[in-house]
């Protein structure tokens, strides 16, 4: 496990994000070398987090830092901070003077080697060959803050902002709704796009700068930006592989486009198919008995998407409560991973852990771009979004088509998407 760390602080020292492969035979030789040095390790004691409060720090782009707190309960077990949203940990793996965290249902992970009480070591989603910096100090608890202030907020950011994202670059520019409520300095929130939201953000102003950020061991969003009583500008960051402008104003009539009517059927069609394996690499239809006569929601997913796992744990509790009527869900996922076993494991990984009843197809492995979910799916228009759910009657008609998915971080609009939801459900089921 060591020659993971010391490739990691490798990255670290190099402070760029680079292609894994090319480090293949540099990861082999270090490799060999640490297993010898493991052997000679055997006899040490293997340390353990310490219980407490860490502040952690992931390395982006243009020198900033990517702030978020994590408890750690016990040895075993700790807990990451967004805002309201409390994520629990339990897959803590140690070996020698090293520790392995990984965050539920996600693929990334945590390789930190320990410096006394504190971490250093990087952020891994191996698919995806990204390597994030990050490193965590202890403090006691109440003495660590997300981010630091030394100046009152000039604004209050308190309030609804019309945003677009990549302003004014064809082919990337694309909208949102930033919702926000501040208290002193401290601010949380999200922004809501057409194909979901960003999840708990957490932050402060200081002076006119607002930073917010997440991490949730899929995503590590941070976004900065120069705040008037009127205007935001700023840099929404994506680890350290990703950064995009964007501008906001104030507006509190401001309203996204109907989710209801992004994705649609192509004209000719009324209907679906399709056929694909189960993680038993089983065949599973639309066709199939299980389905006949009955509502159907087919949820298109991604057991890597934050709001996929949002909306997958209000499937499977509702679908708890009312398999019992005429009604099934089945579950598309379009998966990143490199082979079929790996998608299997994760989407095994993704039931498991919440829950999950009703069958989760692999649709797509290797990639889980758009375009080629599409063509699994040629009668839609587009497939937009991960999630986006199609609502089917007893007859086997699509009768709507839900783009993107509110989740709780969104507040009222989660309490909304669930009332139609379920009223909707309900007047299918009358029919």
């Amino acid at each position: 496990m060591l020659f993971y760390v010391r490739y990691l602080l490798l990255f670290r020292l190099m402070k760029k994000p680079l292609i894994m492969s090319r480090y293949i035979l540099l990861l082999t030789v270090l490799s060999i070398f640490s297993c010898k040095q493991e052997v000679s390790q055997q006899t040490k004691e293997t340390k353990a987090l310490k219980v407490g409060t860490y502040r952690a720090l992931l390395e982006v782009q243009d020198d900033e830092l990517l702030p978020f707190i994590f408890e750690v309960v016990s040895k075993d077990e700790l807990k990451i901070y967004n805002a309201e949203e409390i994520i629990e940990v339990d897959e803590i793996l140690y070996k020698n003077d090293s520790v392995f965290i990984t965050t539920p249902v996600f693929e990334g992970y945590i390789a930190a080697a320990f410096k006394g009480d504190n971490l250093q070591g990087s952020f891994i989603k191996e698919s995806l060959n990204r390597v994030v910096p990050f490193a965590a100090e202890y403090g006691e608890l109440g003495s660590i803050k997300r981010f630091e202030t030394s100046k009152n907020a000039t604004s209050d950011v308190t309030g609804i902002w019309e945003t677009t994202f990549s302003p004014g670059i064809e082919g990337d520019a694309y909208i949102a709704k930033g919702i926000f409520k501040q208290t002193g300095n401290s601010v949380t929130g999200t922004f809501r796009t057409t194909t979901g939201d960003y999840r708990y953000l957490e932050g402060t102003v200081d002076g006119e700068t607002m930073k917010l950020s997440t991490f949730d061991g899929a995503h590590a969003f941070l976004f900065t930006a120069k705040v008037t009583d009127t205007t935001l500008e700023g840099t929404f960051y994506s680890g350290n592989h990703w950064k995009e402008p964007f501008i906001a104003k104030r507006n509190a009539d401001y309203e996204l486009p109907s989710a209801n009517e992004l994705t649609f059927l192509k004209e000719g069609y009324d209907s679906i198919d399709f056929t694909f394996p189960n993680t038993s690499d089983e065949l599973v239809g639309l066709k199939d008995d299980r389905f006949k006569d009955k509502v159907v929601v087919v949820q298109i997913m991604g057991t890597w998407c934050p709001n996929c796992l949002d909306e997958s744990k209000y499937y499977a509790d509702y679908y708890k409560k009312n398999k019992d009527k005429d009604i099934e869900f089945i579950a598309l996922a379009f998966e990143y991973a490199k082979d079929k076993e790996s998608a299997f494991s994760r989407i095994d990984r993704l039931a498991s852990r919440i829950n999950i009843e009703y069958p989760i197809l692999l649709a797509q492995y290797g990639s889980s771009s758009k375009v080629k979910a599409n063509e699994k799916l040629p009668m839609l228009n587009h497939v937009l979004s991960y999630p986006t759910s199609i609502f089917i009657d007893k007859k086997g008609i699509v009768r709507k088509i839900h783009t993107g998915f509110n989740g709780p971080a969104t507040g009222e609009k989660y309490v909304e998407f669930k009332a139609e939801f379920e009223s909707f459900l309900d007047l299918l089921l009358s029919e």
